[in-house]
């Protein structure tokens, strides 16, 4: 496919997903533009990432940061600047890449990671917006805390000096009613804004369950095929 052909074929598809969101968020009683659209464009190349933000695509998502770090860097070299959103388990020893080009890391779940982000973001003069990833079935293993630990949690980040608390994440359980999920992030989400009552933003919903998350309070969705099409197999 040439660039121009694929260009117009995400800027199709970006402008579906957008009216998808939008028709989700007018069914749920909320605001057309109440709800922003994460593109998480992992395992797609750079070029596809520039060009959504050259089609006014702001906020973009990736899972690794091996692939994530070059990715940024090379977006940087062609002078853009979309909002990056890091939303994968991250281990500690990446915390130092991480902070240098997110701005907002949704999988936040222990106090050590809280810690070296913290320390990292200070270390690159830079803030880093943060998320509490919450473990809907308490099967932490995955990534996310448990609900019960959810507030001490969110009480530690805001203690941070170079990260802002945001919210709550949290990724529907295989198996479950998506709306039962995302009632229970509902009230991790509330658990939060004890802590602090700025804290309002809830990532929920990806390609297969965005409406039930739009429904369910959602702020953010983070969805990739419904705008880039089908991944090719990871290695």
């Amino acid at each position: 496919m040439s660039t121009e052909a694929r260009r117009v074929q995400l800027q199709d598809s970006l402008n579906r997903t957008r009216e998808a969101i939008a028709d989700a968020c007018e069914r749920a009683g909320r605001p057309r533009d109440a709800v922003r659209l994460v593109v998480v464009t992992k395992t797609f190349p750079a070029l596809d990432a520039a060009t959504l933000v050259e089609l006014g695509q702001a906020d973009l998502g990736e899972n690794r940061d091996q692939e994530a770090a070059p990715k940024a860097a090379e977006l940087a070299r062609r002078g853009l600047e979309p909002v990056w959103h890091f939303v994968g388990q991250l281990q500690r020893n990446k915390a130092r890449s991480v902070a240098a080009y997110a701005d907002w890391v949704h999988s936040v779940d222990r106090a050590s990671l809280a810690d070296a982000l913290d320390k990292a973001a200070a270390a690159h003069g830079r803030r880093l917006s943060a998320l509490v990833q919450v473990s809907l079935d308490g099967d932490t293993a995955r990534g996310g805390v448990a609900a019960a630990d959810v507030e001490p949690l969110a009480a530690h980040l805001a203690s941070l000096d170079s990260i802002d608390l945001k919210g709550v994440m949290a990724v529907a359980p295989i198996g479950w009613d998506p709306a039962k999920a995302f009632a229970l992030l509902a009230e991790s989400s509330a658990a939060v804004r004890r802590v602090d009552p700025a804290a309002t933003e809830v990532s929920a919903g990806m390609s297969g369950d965005f409406r039930e998350a739009v429904a369910g309070g959602a702020t953010m969705v983070r969805l990739g095929r419904n705008v880039l099409g089908e991944r090719e197999p990871m290695a």
